[in-house]
């Protein structure tokens, strides 16, 4: 009897450090089999632990060496605090077959020393009066030893190990220019924030439906299609919104991979609110390909801000969070302005003057 219980124990423990491993459904099968066989036959439990653990041992070193090498480009500036859960979380990926290249714009809170405790493979720090988000990430792409290049923001946490696989395993595909995962807020996230990242990676996402959506915080693309045209330079915002746009126009598509999953969230003040979609829809009209004049104060602005709110009540209602409300009407105002005068300052700024001086807005680098 105590030998039945430590062989039932034994053979407990391989399946789970079994199951954890990427391998094949057939291999899988063969293994259970074979171990069943040889505890029927009377096998030392102790040495079948050691058979098998090398068999493990093999299994895994294979999955490494047949999977490609891939690129995980980071950007950072001053996020230590995120740093000391995203390196770790980096680390345990399944998916070993990785190097990592950080970019860091001048941090002074420690993650410098992190960031080396990680051996990058590159390690770039730049001042922060020179960070342009088209510029590092050409400039992580062309550092990569990959094929693919792995986005992932200093403070956009993995969750779990199966966060890196999904997305290479989407970018296979060579129809597929670039994948975003699932990204979930953190604890702390305000109501307001929380909504967008629900509209946005929910369940039943609303961005599935939108003209076009796409985040960088943790996504991927390929580098052959990087290399016929890369981020633009010209842009400070939304440089990952049109890449994908112009992909989508070469006949590419952009994949949504929900199995991949990263917490990523911010907490924004109003005059930061502001300024991100000011420049977000300054960006915006670099490609608007529809009538400017759809832009106006009283659908953008005014409507804009009810049907948001009105979205934002039913949001606190539902996680009882009403008492949240209030700051997000605050947080829309701000925002819904900010949309209007930017869009009309990057209409005049890559449309108007550019136009009148005989240089047509060209993004294509």
């Amino acid at each position: 009897m105590p030998g039945d219980i430590t062989r039932e124990l034994i053979l407990n423990q391989l399946h789970k450090r079994f199951a954890a491993l990427p391998l094949n459904m057939e291999l899988t099968v063969i293994w259970r089999q074979w171990v069943k066989t040889s505890m029927a036959a009377g096998e030392d439990p102790m040495l079948l632990l050691v058979e098998c653990s090398y068999i493990l041992w093999i299994g895994n070193r294979h999955s490494f060496m047949s999977d490609p090498l891939v690129s995980v480009i980071m950007r950072s500036f001053n996020e230590a605090w995120a740093l000391r859960e995203t390196l770790p979380a980096l680390r345990t990926q399944d998916y070993r077959n990785w190097e990592l290249i950080v970019i860091d714009s001048g941090s002074t809170d420690g993650s410098v020393e992190l960031i080396c405790g990680a051996n990058p493979r590159h390690f770039i720090q730049i001042e922060p009066h020179d960070y342009n988000p088209g510029r590092v990430m050409n400039l992580g792409m062309r550092l990569a030893s990959g094929s693919l290049g792995i986005f992932l923001n200093a403070d956009a946490t993995p969750q779990g190990t199966n966060w890196l696989r999904p997305l290479v395993t989407a970018l296979a595909d060579p129809q597929v220019a670039a994948v975003f995962g699932q990204q979930i807020p953190r604890l702390d996230c305000e109501a307001v924030y929380a909504h967008d990242y629900e509209r946005c990676f929910g369940l039943n996402r609303e961005s599935a439906i939108w003209e076009h959506f796409f985040s960088m915080a943790s996504s991927g693309i390929r580098k052959d299609i990087w290399a016929r045209r890369g981020f633009n330079e010209q842009l400070q915002y939304s440089e990952d919104d049109e890449y994908t746009r112009w992909c989508r126009a070469q006949g590419y598509r952009i994949a949504y991979v929900p199995e991949s999953v990263a917490m990523h969230s911010h907490n924004y003040t109003p005059a930061q609110a502001f300024k991100r979609s000011y420049g977000e829809a300054r960006a915006l009209a670099a490609v608007w390909p529809s009538d400017p004049d759809e832009f106006h104060w009283m659908r953008t602005v005014l409507f804009g801000w009810l049907n948001d709110v009105r979205r934002d009540f039913k949001f606190c209602r539902r996680h009882r969070r009403l008492h949240e409300w209030p700051h997000a009407l605050q947080i829309r105002w701000k925002q819904r302005c900010a949309r209007l005068v930017g869009f009309r300052a990057g209409w005049t700024s890559y449309r108007v003057n550019n136009t009148s001086s005989g240089n047509p807005t060209n993004l294509d680098m």
